[in-house]
């Protein structure tokens, strides 16, 4: 037992010291590799945008006071227009009222997000895509068709809109930052690991 921890002790030591004195390269390695991630980041991976419009829906009949019991239905019902939103007639429409070539309903439902907040009755429909112009066209489009789809297949009286989709200014994805500090950590730990096993050998 004795030998064996002193064995171990006397190993980590050396692998502490080859780590120390090779400090200079895995530092380098880490720089090499997090200017690397920053590169590919931001000239080689294509930008992505995100661009947001948000609706209101509230259940009730026109010319009727809005009650607490309204406010809680139409609460519940949110998750049910994010289905609709979502569903195939409105991605369907939508690529036909876009003139979207060469794009499926499967392919739209990829770039298209819908987030229901708790405890309200916003719903806000998220579009991406490497055009900044397209990803606003898409999430209005998208708005436009599902508040007509919604408002048929609910009975719903109107749908307001609380806020219009803007043309993104800045990217969503990549993000330069997390990739430079991740691949820097990467290529530190790479190199580290790999003069361990050198080492040991």
């Amino acid at each position: 037992m004795d030998k064996r921890d002193d064995i171990v002790e006397i190993n980590l030591g050396e692998l502490f010291s080859i780590l120390l004195g090779r400090a200079f390269l895995i530092i380098s390695a880490g720089l090499f590799f997090a200017l690397t991630g920053l590169f590919v980041s931001k000239f080689v991976v294509h930008p992505v945008f995100e661009s947001t419009t948000k609706i209101y829906i509230l259940n009730k009949e026109e010319n009727q006071t809005v009650t607490y019991s309204d406010v809680q239905i139409s609460t519940q019902l949110t998750s049910d227009y994010a289905e609709l939103i979502k569903s195939r007639y409105v991605l369907e429409e939508a690529i036909q009222r876009l003139n979207l070539v060469d794009i499926t309903s499967e392919d739209l439902a990829k770039v298209v997000k819908v987030d229901t907040p708790s405890d309200t009755r916003i719903v806000a429909i998220t579009a991406k895509d490497e055009d900044p112009l397209m990803a606003m066209e898409i999430a209005n489009c998208i708005r436009e068709v599902s508040s007509e789809h919604i408002t048929n297949v609910m009975d719903i009286d109107a749908i307001n809109v609380a806020e219009t989709a803007n043309v993104p200014t800045k990217k969503a994805s990549p993000s330069v930052f997390r990739w430079t500090i991740v691949s820097g950590f990467a290529g530190t730990v790479i190199v580290a690991l790999s003069l361990d096993r050198k080492s040991v050998v």
